[in-house]
């Protein structure tokens, strides 16, 4: 079933997505997430989704592995597969390695998110790109038992960029490229969980080396900036100062489909606003494309644009592009 939503901008300039069905605020808002923050705690617990696409909205999760860490050492681990209830896309076959098989006899996300829930605790949470995993959390929190997840979180992309500001892409190959990790598979949950804690180790060490004390470089995080950007959308220029911080800063977005809130136009001065750059078609510089919101149906099977069907076709070859439903892109415009 789609869900409709409609995006407001307040008169502080920030962007609220609004359920339009009761007029209340969507699990898009996420009003109680917690904070993500910049530092090198001893205890934690490292967090890894797998899932059927990049929108919690639409999208399920279909793998969750946790691993917990007691003085920057591995304690204990949690790790299931998750049965969405449907055939998962070939293209998720592809880039995880999880097929339908597995995930038949898989229990459903209502009988584990409870487990998952308590192994993790009070815990900070550490990932790479950790947004994703944790909008994906906080709303099957919310929606299943009725509770938000609230935990603090810190992101090692986040770290990552600000200790290598000079390298292109910082995924979570490329971290583990730079500091030579070793480990099992990629894109399976738990084997992610490990390389992105010796990740995080190794950004750690990195830190220590490089700046006189850890406060120094927690400095480089500080905005020098107060208050939101103006949303001018009346010009393709920048109008206020970017936001290094966006996951949206520096990179490539296209838009394919027609976007329920905004024109085209539109919606590429808001990534230009945040430091976003905007092209007119697919190509291997690309970094997000946009789906209108219309495009974004599970029901949908082949009518996928030529820009999506590219887009695919990149990401299975290993460059650094994601495909993002129309709301989960302005759920990164909202973050701060």
């Amino acid at each position: 079933m789609s869900i409709g939503f409609s995006v407001e901008v307040d008169d502080n300039g920030r962007i609220h997505i609004v359920n339009q069905s009761n007029n209340e605020a969507s699990q898009n808002n996420r009003d109680e997430k917690g904070k993500s923050i910049v530092s090198f705690p001893d205890d934690f617990c490292v967090l890894d989704l797998e899932t059927t696409g990049l929108s919690p909205v639409y999208d399920d999760i279909i793998e969750i592995a946790i691993i917990r860490i007691r003085n920057n050492a591995v304690v204990d681990s949690y790790s299931t597969l998750c049965n969405p209830g449907y055939m998962i896309d070939n293209i998720i076959t592809e880039l995880t390695g999880i097929t339908n098989e597995m995930l038949s006899t898989a229990p459903a996300l209502k009988d584990v998110i409870n487990d998952a829930l308590s192994f993790i605790g009070e815990n900070i949470i550490v990932g790479h790109n950790v947004n994703f995993d944790i909008n994906f959390l906080y709303d099957n929190s919310k929606s299943i038992i009725g509770k938000p997840f609230k935990n603090d979180f810190i992101d090692t992309m986040r770290l990552f960029r600000k200790i290598k500001p000079e390298m292109k892409h910082h995924r979570l190959k490329d971290l583990i490229e730079v500091y030579n990790l070793e480990g099992g598979t990629q894109h399976r949950a738990l084997s992610d969980c490990e390389y992105t804690f010796k990740g995080y180790l190794a950004l750690k060490e990195d830190v220590a080396k490089s700046y006189e004390s850890f406060e120094d470089f927690y400095n480089l995080f500080k905005r020098t900036y107060s208050g939101r950007r103006s949303l001018d959308l009346s010009k393709l220029e920048a109008t206020g100062t970017p936001n290094p911080d966006s996951r949206l800063y520096g990179k490539v977005c296209v838009f394919t489909g027609t976007l329920s809130q905004f024109t085209r136009s539109e919606a590429a001065q808001l990534v230009v606003n945040i430091g976003g750059i905007c092209a007119n078609g697919v190509t291997k510089k690309t970094n997000y494309l946009i789906l209108g919101n219309n495009d974004y149906c599970s029901q949908i099977k082949d009518g996928k644009s030529n820009k999506q069907k590219k887009a695919e076709e990149y990401k299975l070859a290993g460059y650094d592009i994601e495909i993002l439903p129309e709301d989960e892109f302005y759920s990164m415009l909202m973050e701060e």
